[in-house]
Order: C-alpha cells, then structure tokens, then sequence
C-alpha cells in the first residue's frame, strides 16, 4: 500500500476521531437531561463542532501526510500553532502551560519531563489524538508503537500516558487491519491482540480487567472498574474505551451511543472510539447526518492545507 493509500486510511479514522468528538461533547450539561437523551437516543442541539482531542489529532495527521512518520519538534510546534488559532477548544490548563513554556523557547523534553513534580504527564491527551498513527502503519505494529510513543512524549513524558496512546494506536491498526483483511475478531481476542504490543503498566493491567468483563455489566459497574475518564488519565480512560470499541467492531453508531453512556470525559472517550471503530465497522453504520453535520476536517482552520485536503 503507498502513501497515498494510507493517507486515506488516516483520513478516515480522523473523520471518526472528530465525529465522536463532536458527538460526546455535545453531552454535557445537567446530567438528568444528558442520561434521558441518552436513553431515548436524542442528541442534544449542537454546533458539531469539534474540541482539542480531534485539533491534536490534525496536527497527528499532518506530520504523517508530510512523511509518514512524526517528527517530534515539527508536532509540538503544529500543536502550539493550532491552540494559538482557537485556545477556546477545551485544552486542559496542564497542556496550555506546557504549549506555552515550549513556545516561549523552552526545550520540550525538558517541559514535558518536569510537569507533576518530574513525573510527566499521565493524561490521557497523548491517547486522544493518535488514531490516525494506528490506520496509516496498520500492517506495522513496531512502527505504530514507536510513533505513538513520539507522538505522546512531546506532552506527556509519563509511562502510563505512553503505554495509553500505543494502546489506542495499536487498536486503531489493527481494527483496520480487520476490515481491509476481511477478518472477525472476538471482543476477548481484539483485546488479547492489544495487550500483547503493550508495556508493563496499570493502563495495561486495566486493560486486562476490561477483557473479564462481560457486556451485560451495568454502566456504574463497569465505571467502577475501569473508570470513566473523569480523572482525566491515561488509566482512567483508556481501558473503558478499548473495551467499549472491542463490543462494536462491527457497528460505529452503535459504539458512540455505549461510549457516551459512561459520562466522565464523554467527548475524548467518543473520540477515541470513534477513531478506532470506524476502521473496522461498515460504512452504513456510521450515520449520513453526523458526518455531514460534523465541523468539516478537511477544510478546517487547523489544517495547514486547509481548503485544499488533497495535499
């Protein structure tokens, strides 16, 4: 598969990336009205526009149209370039102070290694935006986790924020893999596939647990045990979303609707499973009405070639 080809795979998980983005964030808000929305599958009324999970993810996508790998100083500076465009687009007060220090000259290895007292970020930003790595290397699981990591260390130096983003990209490469092999996967062995590429760590052991639990678990439950994103860490996020998109290879709408159901961080966790399930689903399983409504990707004020998609 060239280049090209593989740009359009990277396309087209960003454009689940940003569809699940939109989509979850537009669930927020008093959380009585936001369940029975839920529950009677009624979205609430929204702009469709998209946050700071699908604008990282852009710039992710450009460094891979520019030569298929990521060149970390050229990242972080898109990434600084695209906040400074529209700083309104929910970025945590963390990754603003780092973008900021980096941009005012600081070296980023040295800012992303020194945030938490020298722990580095353990947030699960760096899992976010990594969707369009796993679809472009699908057929190359050494290169998804090597760039995962590259694309994660230039804001979140944590082992665990490390260990989230290789997870989603791993489960990006291979639900596309999936589909382009005309292959079917069991929820226990998509996520055995995942767990054999990853590192020792809590994300990972969480990610382990997720396997155990069956898909009759009530939403508090499985809340409990994997967590919902509200803590906003690679841990607290990661394991639910790759157990939410193993029970929806096959489905996108279907994905979203169980992602949202979990509340917490509903618009980074529908973006993840939007940017990995739409890999693997049929394409009429993703609705005509949200892809349309969705703030245009290709033509967006992030994109560096913006009105101009092709290059």
């Amino acid at each position: 598969m060239n280049h090209t080809e593989r740009i359009v795979l990277a396309r087209q998980s960003l454009l689940g990336v940003s569809i699940g983005d939109a989509f979850g964030d537009s669930f927020f808000g008093d959380e009585d009205a936001i369940l029975e929305r839920i529950a009677t599958r009624s979205i609430p009324d929204t702009r469709w526009e998209f946050t700071d999970d699908t604008v990282m993810s852009i710039s992710v996508c450009e460094e891979l149209e520019a030569q298929g790998d990521i060149n970390q100083e050229q990242l972080v500076k898109r990434f600084i370039a695209c906040h400074d465009l529209d700083p309104r687009r929910g970025y945590g007060a963390t990754l603003r102070r780092v973008l900021r220090e980096i941009a005012e000259g600081e070296d980023w290895q040295t800012v992303s290694a020194r945030v938490f007292e020298g722990q580095g970020s353990m947030g699960n930003g760096a899992a976010m935006r990594v969707c369009p790595i796993g679809a472009y290397h699908y057929d190359n699981l050494q290169q998804v986790k090597a760039l995962a990591a590259k694309s994660a260390e230039v804001t979140h130096a944590h082992p665990e924020a490390i260990a989230g983003a290789i997870a989603v990209a791993v489960a990006t490469a291979i639900a596309t893999g999936m589909k382009l092999g005309g292959k079917s996967l069991s929820p226990g062995e998509f996520t055995d596939a995942i767990l054999t590429q990853l590192p020792e760590s809590d994300t990972t052991s969480r990610i382990a647990k997720a396997k155990t639990l069956p898909y009759s678990y009530h939403t508090e439950t499985l809340k409990k045990v994997l967590g919902n994103g509200v803590n906003m860490t690679a841990q607290d996020t990661v394991p639910f979303v790759i157990w939410c998109a193993s029970h929806h290879l096959n489905h996108f709408e279907e994905a979203l609707w169980k992602a949202v159901s979990i509340l917490g961080d509903r618009d980074t966790i529908c973006a993840m499973v939007g940017g990995i399930t739409m890999m693997s689903a049929p394409g009429n399983s993703v609705p005509k009405a949200w892809s349309e409504a969705v703030e245009d990707v290709g033509n967006s004020i992030f994109r560096t070639n913006a009105g101009n998609p092709s290059l």
